[in-house]
């Protein structure tokens, strides 16, 4: 899938969140509102005319753009009404949907998926911590704290193993431009690929860090795609599950391995030899970028996010 529209969030980013009202809505909601996002209006059936940290709620998607200016949508709905969810924040013209819900039914994500690439937009998640900008805005569950502004742009197929990278990189003065947690659930709305070419045009971001795990063969396309676009841009690549047995899911429903494909292993060797660097654990990540910044000036215009 060829991303032209942007998928990086900012300062201007105009939300709603579908599913405000729940527990896990109302809770985020309230993060992302002390983060600076600008969170518009909430959307939960049957709970219109309400207010959940003084946002507004309303019954459906239509009746909260007639009301507000969007281009976003976190979605926290439960998984056998994801996909309408979905399906409406995407007839309503949003740009950029985050599905932070997990196991939602294969057949529903692949309609997503494809309604959104028939109407242009983008698809981060199901089953995401969401994309946060640091220092601008933030679209999901990440724990601000761990990151601050800068130039290095990180991929993720796991949550907490980007916030751990994250601090490392923070902790040793690399900031990070923009942060995307691709989702855990087998179909996903964007592949490392794709972030990867955003990334390579974006003036912000200097060097990237993909955070891969077994399963799927997203790794190795973008190890191909490395390779044969002679991408630019340093990358360092941290592969988790090394030790997985072969035939059992580990964590994330895309992660399982069937005999030698999707094994850690041949993740690995794929991103060496498109050129990457393959840290061994994720402390490795931050030195190894470290080393290839020498001479830049990494600590530039970055601020400590707290």
């Amino acid at each position: 899938m060829n991303i032209s529209l942007g998928i990086f969030v900012d300062t201007h980013t105009r939300a709603i969140v579908q599913g405000i009202t729940g527990a896990q809505g109302r809770f985020h909601t309230e993060l992302m509102l002390n983060y600076a996002t600008q969170i518009v209006a909430g959307v939960t059936p049957g709970k219109g005319g309400t207010q959940v940290h003084n946002v507004p709620v309303y019954d459906t998607v239509e009746e909260a753009l007639q009301e507000h200016k969007a281009d976003a949508s976190v979605i926290f709905v439960p998984a056998p009404f994801a996909a309408e969810a979905a399906f409406e924040a995407l007839d309503g013209g949003l740009k950029t949907l985050v599905i932070i819900t997990e196991h939602i039914p294969v057949r529903d994500a692949v309609q997503v998926m494809a309604r959104a690439k028939q109407q242009g937009a983008v698809v981060v998640g199901p089953n995401t911590p969401g994309i946060i900008a640091p220092g601008e805005c933030k679209l999901g569950i990440m724990p601000a704290h761990v990151f601050r502004r800068g130039i290095v742009g990180i991929a993720s197929r796991s949550g907490t193993l980007t916030y751990e990278i994250a601090w490392g990189l923070s902790t040793m003065g690399l900031g990070q431009s923009v942060c995307i947690g691709l989702g855990g659930d087998p179909v996903v709305g964007l592949s490392f690929a794709d972030v990867l070419r955003e990334f390579e045009g974006d003036e912000h971001t200097e060097a990237v860090v993909l955070i891969g795990e077994i399963g799927g063969n997203l790794e190795e396309q973008a190890a191909e795609f490395i390779s044969t676009e002679g991408y630019a841009k340093p990358v360092v690549a941290f592969v988790a599950g090394r030790t997985a047995p072969s035939g059992r899911r580990m964590g994330h429903a895309g992660a399982i391995v069937m005999g030698r494909a999707g094994t850690a292993q041949s993740k690995i060797e794929a991103f060496k030899a498109a050129g990457v660097g393959v840290a061994e654990k994720p402390s490795d990540v931050a030195k190894m970028l470290t080393e290839m910044l020498k001479g830049k000036d990494i600590f530039g215009g970055a601020e400590s996010e707290t």
